[in-house]
């Protein structure tokens, strides 16, 4: 399973949102595929105002405050 983490360097809300799914990752396996938003001027237009963002098969798992229990559910 792959699932895609998009963020933007200087983010700490999105270091700090890594950091989460790097936990749920130890419980539930699948891959992370990072993605800089500022890559992408149609990205960029999506999703600037909610990163970071976790997607699995084009849908939004959750954003802004990632939290381990919602990611976890999701990702089993």
């Amino acid at each position: 399973m792959k699932v895609q983490f998009y963020s933007r360097p200087d983010c700490p809300l999105c270091v700090e949102g890594l950091s989460v799914l790097k936990l749920v990752q130890e419980d539930v396996e699948f891959e992370i595929e990072v993605i800089n938003i500022e890559d992408d001027d149609q990205i960029h237009e999506k999703y600037m105002l909610m990163i970071p963002v976790v997607e699995r098969e084009g849908k939004v798992i959750q954003y802004g405050n990632l939290d381990y229990v919602t990611l976890l559910e999701a990702l089993q």
